[in-house]
């Protein structure tokens, strides 16, 4: 089984997203957006950008 992500709304009506890896574990979640179409962009900038983004210690 793939990763998926999943859309939801949370207690305040926002639309949120989750990652989940192949075993269900939640592996990313995303921040709260006023509607689907903002949350389904949100996914596709991560997407996008996850490929390339750096790994920094902190």
């Amino acid at each position: 089984m793939s990763a998926k992500f999943e859309i939801y709304k949370d207690k305040t009506g926002e639309y949120r997203f989750r990652l989940k890896a192949g075993n269900g574990e939640v592996i990313a979640t995303g921040e709260g957006y006023s509607s689907k179409q903002a949350c389904e962009n949100g996914i596709e900038s991560v997407k996008k950008n996850a490929p390339s983004a750096e790994i920094i210690e902190v």
